[in-house]
């Protein structure tokens, strides 16, 4: 088992970013969304027997326990930031190569048949320089495949507390792709509107997937600031009392409905987008 890299020796904002989804101990009980985005991935897959697979951030195991089941290779390699997830992603699969390490920086080989990442690379410094990458990892006629988000992802949190992660838009996106040369590029969204019965609970709902809002906002490109970070220019997001009050009394007025039992609720928004491309 191999580990090229320890979270010692990730930058500032990725260790935190390890941190925050190392102490996210119920994350399956409460990622629904992204084990249907797994899902998802997995059916999209053009051929179940390949050469080598390798996947981008794997967490804890929701895409990979669903790869050893359904996909035939003859060589691993799962990536993963957190080292304490290690020994889990092992078990799921003896046979895999597991790189801990961050997958913007550490060298994942190439020459693979499938590069596929589920619901990772938005916590990249720079999320489109995934697609440059992936096309030196891949073998001619390689597929292509991940799912992120879309500018909309969470847009609940975004309008009511101006924090939130970087997305690039789809036209980045196809661009990225374009100039990597990947061929017949399928981009694809979907947008799940999951009620809450209060709007303490989609706060968290978000701490449980590893997802803080203690969170700088960042209208620049990409290598946005993330979960807490703070620069010498602008002061961190701290909830306080009159904070939450406010935000609960807001979500109520901008973002509740009526759920399938009848009941009150209020909603977050997931947008997902599915990336599905082909090297020639």
């Amino acid at each position: 088992m191999e580990h090229p890299l320890t979270t010692s020796e990730l930058s500032a904002r990725k260790q935190t970013i390890a941190r925050h989804f190392s102490q996210a101990s119920q994350y399956d009980k409460h990622a629904y969304i992204q084990q249907q985005v797994c899902q998802h991935l997995l059916m999209a897959i053009d051929n179940t027997n390949q050469d080598s697979v390798l996947e981008v951030g794997a967490g804890t195991g929701q895409l990979t326990q669903l790869l050893a089941k359904y996909v035939q290779s003859e060589r691993w390699s799962i990536n993963e930031l957190c080292e304490q997830q290690a020994t889990h992603l092992q078990e799921l699969l003896p046979q895999a190569q597991i790189l801990i390490g961050d997958a913007e920086t550490t060298d994942l080989g190439g020459e693979h048949s499938l590069v596929i990442s589920a619901n990772a690379i938005q916590w990249f410094d720079n999320p489109l320089s995934f697609i440059a990458q992936s096309a030196s990892r891949l073998k001619p006629n390689g597929q292509l495949l991940l799912s992120t988000f879309t500018p909309d992802n969470f847009l609940q949190i975004k309008t009511l507390t101006g924090q939130g992660l970087h997305y690039p838009d789809i036209s980045e996106w196809q661009s990225a792709l374009d100039q990597a040369g990947f061929q017949h590029i399928k981009l694809s969204t979907q947008r799940f509107n999951v009620p809450f019965a209060q709007p303490y609970d989609v706060l968290k709902h978000m701490k449980m997937t590893g997802v803080s809002t203690n969170q700088i906002d960042s209208n620049q490109t990409c290598g946005k600031q993330t979960i807490g970070e703070q620069t010498s220019n602008t002061q961190p997001f701290v909830w306080t009392k009159t904070r939450l009050q406010a935000f609960e009394h807001d979500y109520w007025q901008q973002f509740s409905g009526i759920d399938e039992d009848g009941q009150p609720c209020v909603y977050l928004t997931y947008d997902v987008l599915m990336i599905d491309a082909r090297l020639p």
